[in-house]
């Protein structure tokens, strides 16, 4: 493996413009999965969203076609979100960053992967609502596979040992957490107080991070949650927003901070 400043140039390149096709695709992803049963990420081909016209190749070139375009149809002129280089270009940086982080490894890649995944539940929340199986089930198979593939090497990784069995913990830690929480919230509220999506999101989570993690993120959520809803319901403008996010946020930070939050937490309270 190169470690040279032109070979880790060269994988920074390559993530970039990885992270950007991987970007384009996530954008198919969040209008896709969970809002339109009738829907794919393979077919329809990709069309514009007010009239329907599809999208030729060289206009759905990530960031740039939008660009070149304004940020409008090419048939109808009217505007298309920015959201869609929004979402490509937070998608490469992140690749970016954990390959010059990590280098080109498995870890790079887990954490890539784990951070990419967190930006489309992130949004598809906001957007509608949901948080798709595809994003929560398919990403703790995708979790526990670079685990198994990356081993013991993972250990550098910020967050905490992310050894197989320890991800497995995590897990069941953040899935059973979640649903008791609900479980019990539904008992006392008469009517669901957790999501599915929820549940499953913290259990995908949990694989990433383990259980501390799992921990650290639901108290994050909550407080970040926190943070949003007090000032907005002291000024009456309290507004319904999807828990999915904030658990979004909470699990980013314990993947980059949290060995060094729970350290702090130990030495300054617990005396350890």
């Amino acid at each position: 493996m190169p470690t040279d400043g032109q070979g880790l140039t060269f994988f920074l390149i390559v993530a970039g413009v990885f992270g950007l096709l991987i970007g384009s695709f996530l954008n198919v992803c969040i209008l896709s999965w969970g809002v339109d049963p009738k829907e794919s990420v393979m077919r329809p081909r990709s069309r514009c969203p007010k009239c329907g016209n599809r999208i030729a190749w060289y206009d759905n070139i990530p960031v740039l076609s939008w660009l070149i375009l304004r940020g409008k149809c090419r048939n109808c002129r009217q505007s298309i979100s920015l959201m869609y280089p929004l979402v490509e270009l937070a998608t490469c940086i992140i690749w970016i960053y954990f390959v010059w982080l990590f280098g080109p490894t498995i870890a790079a890649v887990r954490a890539a992967v784990f951070f990419t995944l967190l930006l489309g539940i992130l949004v598809t929340d906001a957007r509608a609502y949901i948080i798709p199986h595809e994003f929560t089930i398919g990403g703790l198979v995708l979790g526990l596979v670079l685990t198994a593939v990356g081993g013991y090497i993972l250990n550098g990784a910020p967050g905490m040992t992310h050894g197989l069995v320890f991800s497995v913990i995590g897990g069941a830690v953040g899935f059973g957490i979640l649903w008791v929480v609900g479980w019990l919230g539904t008992i006392i509220l008469k009517e669901d107080a957790m999501g599915g999506g929820d549940i499953n999101m913290i259990a995908m989570v949990g694989v990433f991070v383990g259980w501390t993690g799992v921990l650290l993120t639901i108290f994050l959520g909550a407080l970040v949650g926190t943070l949003i809803f007090l000032p907005l319901t002291l000024m009456g403008r309290k507004k319904l927003v999807p828990f999915g996010i904030f658990l979004a946020i909470g699990a980013g930070i314990a993947y980059l901070f949290g060995t060094k939050l729970v350290q702090w937490y130990a030495i300054t309270y617990l005396g350890a």
